[in-house]
């Protein structure tokens, strides 16, 4: 059974994203808010019977986390006349009116910024009667944008990152201080780490001192700086006394002590979900390991997550409990066990978890992490989307990079990832570097249940001409030709091997409209306006020492668009400070692949030091980036970048 609470809603909608975070939950899941709302229901409990009021619906998701109907309880009361008769917490509400005649030793107010609402009710509350409210847990107001509005979403700018320390194996989440680019004078990070059972390990603050600058938090230094032994669990992250972006984002990498231990990640989407799709089943010789990590503060039930192959109702579920904030990795052949790729496997999540890691590991010994992704169940088939060619041209294009073909092969793969997809009628483009289209191939209306992966070295030996730039990348678009239907949410996903090693690395992300003046729906998406999106702005974290670094910047376009990009890859080091800049012009619905150590030269990457960055910077058109690191023929890991 799913967790009854709202975690994200197409009702909190802003520029730059479809959906919105629903706030309450994330203000009443906080770990410290956890520890102050358990010992208020404890508290009130005690004293006995105890009257809710409910005036905007709240008292329900409270009790999820907290259990109010484990108290003695004398009503829930309500506001709204139209609500009166309905059933919450196990009772009939009964109108605010009549609070007086409860009997109740207590009243809570189901509300943060509850003084108002007390103010109201206080004279109908007989002398005595203790009356509290959800600002019993309320953080403190050092950790706060907006003390005036408790649940505004700046102030729970919140997410998880996976953190595992043991076995020669390191994490490191690294990011940028963009906050105080919109004018935040004191940010800071608030982190609680967990382990795997959900035990605090560490709790504290790390203020950002410098605008633009990076902040690196390892688990190697973790360890080190706490005295930990191994453990593989969640860091918490609150970014507090922040401005103009809620959401935490993060590149997150994974290396070890042996140099083919290399994989990278990126932020963990903050709204735990009910479905997530996109994991690969293990292909010969492999395991697949699901890293589960409890996003709340109560436990995930037995028979709480189930694992299914996309298209079939078939659900296998798990067993076990996992306790609150706690992780757990689920080998997936456990519930699944005749499955293999290219099947697809779908998570009966239960709004329990954010967007999970999975890792592979291969019987070489070598393994590799990436994400799953949101399976939306709020969408319907949009019978518009095939008429939106006459005048968006490409339409929704899912863009993938093929790798240097010397160096890599490449795998793309179309993943259904909403629950109104029955079919995905898809052709595939095939586009070099320069920006030519050198093939394209109508794939079918795809059936959710089958898995048809593209071997992209093949279409390119059959090709006449190839890739003359010796990359390129691989366009997923819809087409009707054969009839479907089409939400939107066209998801795709890319495999690709390092030649000399063997070694693998994976990716994923979902299509969008690009580079076109119209819009549609919140299409071009943008960051920090209303659509259309047609700026860049990108975060490339740089490695260290030997590790190279590498980018693939893709600029699609939907409807012919400036003839060349003008792009600026801007050096800063670790104080945000630029270093050097370099211009560069991709070629519309072209792309381009560089490394960091043939863009700039020795002294400016001398100079950077180490937790450099470049900011990849455009005001013209809007591109789509990858990044990766090198490591000497050993390993490479790879992902798409994020922006802000």
């Amino acid at each position: 059974m799913s967790l009854n609470i709202d975690t994200f809603t197409n009702r909190n909608w802003r520029p730059g994203n479809n959906f919105g975070g629903n706030t309450l939950f994330k203000a009443l899941g906080h770990p410290l808010a956890a520890v102050k709302a358990r010992a208020l229901v404890a508290e009130i409990a005690r004293k006995g019977s105890v009257a809710v009021y409910d005036p905007l619906g709240e008292a329900g998701d409270f009790s999820n986390f907290y259990n109010l109907e484990a108290c003695d309880l004398a009503g829930i009361f309500v506001q709204n006349v139209e609500e009166i008769g309905a059933k919450r917490l196990g009772q009939t509400t009964r109108p605010i009116s009549g609070i007086g005649q409860s009997g109740c030793k207590t009243v809570l107010v189901a509300a943060f910024d509850a003084g108002r609402l007390v103010d109201n009710i206080r004279h109908m509350i007989p002398e005595g009667t203790e009356i509290v409210s959800f600002d019993d847990a309320r953080l403190p107001d050092d950790m706060l944008t907006n003390t005036r509005n408790y649940l505004a979403p700046i102030n729970f700018a919140t997410n998880f990152a996976f953190l595992r320390d043991g076995g020669g194996n390191h994490t490191r989440v690294s990011s940028t201080n963009y906050w105080s680019g919109y004018g935040a004078k004191d940010p800071a990070l608030w982190l609680c780490l967990f382990d795997g059972e959900g035990k605090i390990l560490a709790k504290w603050r790390e203020e950002l001192l410098h605008a633009g600058g990076t902040y690196v938090i390892d688990s190697a230094e973790l360890r080190d700086r706490f005295s930990l032994g191994d453990f593989a669990g969640t860091l918490f992250m609150h970014a507090v006394c922040i401005a103009g972006h809620d959401i935490v984002k993060y590149a997150l990498d994974i290396y070890g002590d042996d140099d083919k231990v290399m994989s990278c990640s990126h932020d963990a989407n903050a709204w735990p979900a009910d479905l997530y799709a996109g994991i690969p089943a293990p292909d010969a010789g492999e395991k697949v390991i699901l890293w589960i990590q409890n996003s709340h503060p109560v436990p995930i039930p037995e028979h709480g997550i189930g694992l299914n192959t996309v298209g079939s109702q078939d659900v296998h579920w798990l067993e076990e409990t996992i306790p609150p904030f706690g992780t757990h990795a689920l080998d997936v052949s456990t519930l699944l066990p005749e499955v293999s790729w290219p099947i697809q496997i779908e998570i009966q999540a239960g709004r329990y978890f954010v967007r999970p890691r999975y890792e592979v590991v291969k019987e070489d010994g070598r393994h590799r992490i990436a994400h799953a992704n949101v399976e939306r169940t709020d969408l319907e088939c949009d019978p518009r989307i095939p008429e939106l060619a006459d005048t968006m041209g490409k339409g929704y294009i899912m863009p993938l990079p093929v790798l240097p073909v010397a160096e890599f092969t490449t795998t793309a793969l179309p993943t259904p990832m909403a629950t109104c997809q029955r079919d995905l009628p898809l052709s595939a483009i095939l586009v070099d570097g320069t920006g030519d289209e050198m093939d394209r191939r109508f794939l079918g209306c795809i059936p959710r249940r089958e898995s048809q992966p593209l071997d992209v070295d093949a279409w390119i030996a059959e090709t006449k001409d190839g890739l003359p730039s010796g990359y390129g990348h691989v366009e997923f678009i819809y087409d009707f030709r054969n009839g479907g239907e089409a939400d939107g949410w066209l998801h795709g996903f890319c495999r690709y091997e390092q030649r000399q090693s063997g070694h693998v690395a994976e990716t994923s992300f979902g299509a969008h409209i690009y580079n076109t003046a119209l819009v549609y729906k919140n299409e071009p998406q943008s960051y920090i306006a209303q659509p259309p999106g047609l700026s860049t702005r990108i975060f490339l974290r740089l490695g260290s020492g030997t590790t190279d670094t590498m980018c693939h910047l893709i600029y699609p376009a939907s409807t012919p668009w400036h003839e060349t990009s003008d792009t600026q890859l801007t050096l800063h080091n670790a104080h945000g400070e630029e270093v050097a800049t370099r211009v560069v012009n991709i070629p519309c619905s072209g792309s381009l692949h560089w490394r960091y150590s043939d863009m700039f030269d020795d002294n400016e990457r001398a100079e950077a030091g180490d937790n450099a960055y470049v900011l990849v910077r455009d005001v013209t058109c809007r591109l789509f980036g990858y990044h990766g690191l090198v490591n000497d023929g050993a390993a490479f890991c790879f992902d798409h970048m994020f922006g802000f």
